[in-house]
């Protein structure tokens, strides 16, 4: 403000005179009133809880819920923590039990002891998840994932995942801190391991598929040695049917004819040949001789 201002204003009280001058007091005292009702009160909001410390006593008992308060001003100053949980994103390099390097990821819900407020204060101060949880997190899962090799850490991923939240849920007791959940976000080895398994996955693959192969030419070796067997009985009975009765001969040139007779007619196509190439001569005596000399060679 310009001096002169101020000067001119001082002056003008000053004239105005005794009446003038009271009212400045009452306007002044009822504006430190004013102050200091409004020092002297202090809200929290819902999901908190406020301590109070005093100059004269320290760190009182009582805890404050949510709701408007009163506090003697200057003497006394309040401390508001936020008791609802909050997520803590941790990671930690771990060994397990074949001595592979294993990176979790932990998801933390935490939140303090509400009937614990002054002693937490005492003993960590406000930020006292940032004090505690890096801590105790690793040595729970470097004590936890020791006792696993790094294939059981795959198949009993759940099983892993109750004994680091029993663990460390008791371990936090200890610092007044309440774990409403822990759960494994990430599970990730080093690189030479994970290229070991896929070395392995991949051999098992190919030896897989070897087997395969294997089985495969054995069930054609199969087929094929009973597919000759097949033929062999085959020409067997029918050499011992011409042995018995030439008559089998000649009824399979019937049929024989008759397939062929059967696929000239259903063709389009004009054929020039003879009918005993084609053996359609079954009316003349040419095609009973041939079946004749075919038998009595059979018996010599």
């Amino acid at each position: 403000m310009d001096p002169k201002k101020l000067s001119e204003m001082m002056g003008r009280i000053q004239k105005g005179g005794k009446g003038a001058g009271l009212g400045l007091g009452f306007l002044a005292a009822a504006g430190s009133v004013a102050y200091g009702l409004y020092q002297s009160m202090y809200t929290v909001d819902g999901g908190h809880r406020a301590i109070i410390f005093s100059r004269i006593g320290g760190i009182q008992p009582d805890i404050y819920r949510e709701g408007l308060h009163l506090r003697v001003p200057w003497f006394q100053y309040p401390i508001i923590y936020d008791i609802r949980a909050r997520p803590t994103n941790l990671a930690s390099p771990t060994g397990s039990k074949d001595l592979q390097m294993v990176n979790i990821n932990l998801r933390v819900l935490s939140r303090p002891d509400s009937a614990m407020l002054p002693t937490i204060y005492r003993q960590l101060g406000t930020n006292f998840d940032e004090r505690v949880l890096p801590s105790i997190c690793n040595e729970v899962l470097k004590s936890i994932v020791a006792k696993f090799n790094a294939s059981q850490l795959i198949t009993q991923r759940q099983q892993v995942s109750l004994m680091i939240r029993k663990e460390l849920t008791e371990r936090a007791k200890d610092f007044n801190i309440i774990l409403d959940d822990v759960s494994i976000t990430e599970l990730a080895f080093g690189r030479e391991y994970t290229q070991a398994v896929e070395s392995k996955q991949v051999a098992q693959q190919e030896a897989q598929r070897a087997q395969f192969v294997v089985e495969k030419a054995k069930q054609e070796r199969q087929q094929k040695v009973v597919q000759a067997e097949g033929e062999s009985a085959a020409a067997q009975m029918i050499g011992e049917a011409l042995n018995a009765n030439p008559g089998y001969l000649k009824l399979r040139k019937i049929r024989a004819a008759q397939n062929i007779s059967r696929t000239i007619a259903a063709s389009k196509n004009r054929v020039y040949l003879n009918a005993g190439t084609l053996m359609l001569n079954l009316t003349d005596e040419e095609f009973d001789s041939a079946s004749e000399k075919v038998f009595s060679a059979k018996k010599r």
